[in-house]
């Protein structure tokens, strides 16, 4: 089929605006509806749920969304394809069956199986499935697609798949249609929610709508949104999402390898980008798999520190729990939040934040909160905690690995109970050997290489023009998100920082300035970590991966920033050497 396929998102997230579903079905003209619900963090909530109640394991807010669209999608011959299957998509696909019966559909469900892995000591492990078994779904006749473990992307690809009739060696349009998948993946952050311009946005940013991808036989796709709704759509906000928890360029799924080098974005009407010139290579050999396991206890207390000496009464507090419960699994981290002078105590206040982590709940629960407690009377002038005493919360730890894809038992369960295999991709190849930066002293070729893993990267090229590079004329200080947006994330225990500049001048600048080493100045809490570089040009961005930085995942992080969401906006309040660049963004270079 060579029309367009219509195909929006109503969920970024389990616990989304709930009424998403509801404004996409009546605000216009759509074919499928998918929504997203499973983050690393999310599978290991509904492992817990599941523990309590086998038949659980699914994101129930769905099921509660479906009670009044069911029937509106129904009606408008809307197809609702969604992950919120979790580790039980049987079991939320039977819910549905007895919903539709209770209201009087009679709407066929079908459902994706297989994505659970053998790991006999972990709480939840799934494999990361692709488009296919979704697309066998739709083919056989389902109105609503439920799977478990599926790529964000794969929600996209596979109605893609199924309405264009894409082949495996259809790479090209497969990696274009993925790229879409990554932009929709999360809801309104492409529309201006999350947005580092968020001021400039017409409502300013008060109440984005959700996004609409017109996707064409190609791969090619306009990214939109439904008339009247909030927020905006438009080459920045599309880069912003477009850079959100990526690694290098090559952008690896279990049905293509896509190439985000080759993505051009261009503006073509109010609320309207382009997405094109995507390329793809045939898909690798192997699966990602998520892990996710029971790591212990933890708890937490946190001191207000008023006034003078904030250092030394942080100091004292250490030594005081330490002699209280031992030093094993204690963290502290002071936060300097006080001002001097201040006239109130909030102002005048900085937080030491204690953690402690330890397999032996007794040890974290109220024997820490209290010995904290305990102290109140006992300890710095102005003692004073944030909250009472608490008992231990169970933490867990995320880890990926990979298995051959072959290995996996991908079935789609159709309408009526037939289950169809999926088999893998006919050809796959492993992906690019990532190349060793040059030998010390050496020039470093134009076009960046990806860096060896466990490596600290070498600098970038040092690039000089008329318009930027490190020629550019430096016009004053200032924070450097005035010239720069920015978008960050997690990826298990790694982070991920996109950067992207809002002119070609701009980029120039940035491409040569914002080097690992500078990175490292600014973000000092990044010294130690392995970095990895990557420039992007169509976009104007460059994206760095921190390796480590988030621990064992958001799951055991005790870190302020756990996700490492704010990442990007403290480097863009960071104050630099600013240039002189033209005031106004421009849109990016179209690619040959």
């Amino acid at each position: 089929m060579t029309t367009p396929l219509r195909i929006g998102n109503a969920s970024g997230f389990y616990g989304d605006r709930f009424d998403a579903w509801r404004e996409m079905l009546d605000g216009g003209e759509l074919d499928v509806l998918t929504g997203d619900y499973l983050a690393e963090l999310t599978m290991l909530i509904l492992g817990r749920d599941r523990l309590k109640d086998p038949g659980l394991g699914y994101a129930r807010t769905f099921l509660r969304q479906m009670e009044t669209c069911l029937g509106t999608a129904a009606e408008r011959g809307i197809r609702i394809v969604t992950n919120a299957g979790g580790l039980n998509p049987a079991g939320l696909a039977t819910a549905l069956e007895s919903l539709a019966a209770r209201l009087g559909l009679s709407t066929r469900i079908g459902y994706v199986d297989g994505d659970a892995v053998d790991r006999p000591d972990a709480l939840t492990a799934n494999a990361y499935l692709g488009a296919y078994g979704i697309a066998a779904c739709l083919d056989g006749g389902a109105d609503v697609v439920v799977t478990g473990r599926v790529t964000d992307a794969s929600l996209v690809v596979g109605p893609a798949v199924a309405h264009f009739g894409w082949r495996h060696d259809d790479v090209h349009a497969l990696a274009g249609a993925t790229v879409v998948g990554h932009l929709l993946e999360c809801g309104a952050q492409v529309t201006g929610g999350n947005f580092s311009f968020f001021t400039e946005l017409p409502d300013g940013g008060r109440r984005p709508g959700f996004p609409i991808a017109e996707l064409h036989a190609d791969g090619s796709a306009v990214i939109t949104k439904h008339p009247g709704t909030g927020g905006a759509v438009t080459v920045e906000t599309v880069t912003a999402q477009l850079l959100y928890e990526i690694d290098g360029p090559d952008y690896l799924g279990p049905d293509v390898v896509t190439r985000l080098d080759t993505v051009t974005l261009s503006g073509v009407g109010p609320d309207r980008v382009r997405v094109s010139g995507v390329r793809g290579r045939p898909a690798p050999p192997t699966l990602k798999v998520g892990v996710s396991n029971l790591g212990g206890f933890r708890n937490g207390m946190t001191f207000v520190l008023c006034g003078l000496d904030i250092a030394a009464k942080a100091e004292l507090v250490r030594r005081q729990v330490t002699d209280a419960v031992g030093p094993d699994g204690l963290e502290f981290t002071l936060a300097r939040t006080d001002h001097p002078d201040a006239s109130e105590t909030e102002v005048a206040s900085a937080l030491l934040h204690v953690n402690l982590r330890d397999t032996d709940q007794r040890r974290v629960g109220r024997a820490f909160s209290a010995a904290a407690v305990e102290l109140a009377l006992a300890s710095y002038p102005g003692c004073t905690l944030t909250t009472l005493p608490g008992d231990a919360r169970p933490y867990g730890v995320f880890s990926a690995d990979v298995v051959p894809q072959e290995e996996v038992a991908h079935v789609a369960v159709l309408p009526g109970g037939e289950r169809v295999a999926v088999p893998p991709p006919t050809r796959t190849e492993p992906p690019p050997t990532r190349a060793a930066p040059p030998p010390t002293g050496s020039e470093p070729p134009p076009t960046r290489a990806a860096p060896l893993p466990g490596r600290l990267e070498g600098p970038p090229p040092i690039r000089s023009s008329a318009t930027g590079g490190h020629s550019a004329q430096v016009g004053r200080r200032g924070p450097l998100g005035e010239v720069v947006g920015a978008r960050s994330g997690d990826k298990g225990g790694d982070a991920n920082l996109g950067v992207w500049a809002r002119s070609a001048a701009g980029f120039d600048w940035l491409s040569g300035w914002l080097t690992t080493d500078r990175l490292r100045e600014l973000l000092p809490e990044t010294a130690e970590l392995v970095v990895d570089r990557y420039e992007l040009p169509n976009l104007r961005a460059v994206n760095f991966v921190l390796r480590g930085l988030l621990g064992e995942g958001v799951a055991a992080s005790t870190r302020f920033d756990p996700q490492a969401k704010a990442l990007g906006e403290l480097l863009r309040s960071r104050v630099v050497d600013l240039p002189d660049l033209p005031a106004a963004p421009d849109p990016p270079a179209a690619s040959g």
